[in-house]
């Protein structure tokens, strides 16, 4: 039979959002790409740190067992196929089941999603995210500098998103930003029992369900939804998600409060959002990525 990998959730992930390659990518980003070749090549034995997105990956592969592979990981990179050597030495060392990978030497990777069916795609390159999201992928802008995930639940996934513009669409995000708060209230309270559309990330949260549904003794996923909104436009949300037949673990509806000290205490394993200023904060506390869709990021 041929190979395939239907029916797994699927994340593809550039190696500096597994692997703290910061030192490196300094001599990367100088242009001299032999030079870059070297360090990795003379740093071929030594283990990268783990980065950003690395305990959300370990969790993750933690659903496969002897019985059943139900997750998917791929590394997608920029890198030389030299260096992506020492990519898969420091995945083998850290007993990370990771055997796929692309690794272009300069060139756009994200191309290669389609064929992998990618339920997500992690990158610290913005115009990588950009296109994988114009191309209907799940993506997000890895922050390098974020807080490293909190190993105090290793038998959870712990995820949380923002709402408008990453699981739902920008439709409210739009009317808040052209008409002010006010507007938006009344907005979302009109139509409290329209369910709103999917944005960017609700065939990730989807694949999510499905995973936990599954079910593992070893590991399970813990959502939330962590958003600026306020009752009463709190309503529309959680109805939106009724209708998808989608539970969220937590809902948290600060009402413009900081999101950073609350998803400190959630301790995710990554968070999403639309908005810099909101990953900016969170990145203090939590791994944080940027989702550059919807009205803020045109």
């Amino acid at each position: 039979m041929p190979v395939t990998l239907d029916g797994q959730l699927v994340v593809a992930i550039s190696s500096r959002a597994l692997f703290d390659f910061e030192e490196e990518n300094r001599v990367f980003e100088t242009g001299d790409d032999r030079a870059y070749m070297k360090l990795q090549l003379d740093r071929l034995e030594q283990p990268a740190q783990p980065g950003v997105a690395f305990s959300l990956v370990k969790k993750l592969l933690a659903f496969n067992d002897p019985q059943a592979q139900r997750v998917e990981v791929v590394i997608l990179s920029r890198n030389d196929p030299v260096s992506g050597m020492r990519v898969f030495r420091s995945a083998q060392h850290y007993g990370l089941p990771i055997q796929r990978g692309s690794f272009t030497r300069g060139q756009p990777p994200w191309r290669y999603l389609r064929p992998l069916r990618a339920n997500l795609f992690l990158s610290t390159h913005l115009a990588d995210v950009r296109a994988a999201l114009d191309a209907g992928v799940p993506a997000a802008q890895v922050y390098p500098q974020s807080v490293r995930a909190s190993d105090a639940h290793p038998n959870e996934v712990r995820i949380a998103f923002d709402g408008d513009a990453v699981l739902f669409s920008d439709e409210a995000e739009r009317v808040f930003q052209a008409q002010g708060l006010n507007a938006f209230q009344q907005h979302e309270r009109d139509k409290a029992a329209q369910p709103l559309a999917g944005g960017p990330f609700k065939p990730l949260l989807e694949a999510l369900h499905r995973l936990q549904a599954e079910g593992t003794n070893a590991m399970r996923i813990r959502t939330a939804l962590v958003t600026a909104r306020s009752a009463p436009a709190h309503e529309r949300a959680i109805r939106t998600l009724m209708d998808w037949g989608i539970d969220v673990d937590e809902a948290m509806f600060l009402g413009g409060l900081p999101k950073g000290p609350f998803l400190r205490e959630f301790e995710p394993d990554f968070f999403f959002d639309d908005q810099t200023g909101h990953i900016e904060s969170a990145s203090l506390h939590v791994p944080a990525g940027h989702v550059a869709s919807g009205i803020s990021n045109n």
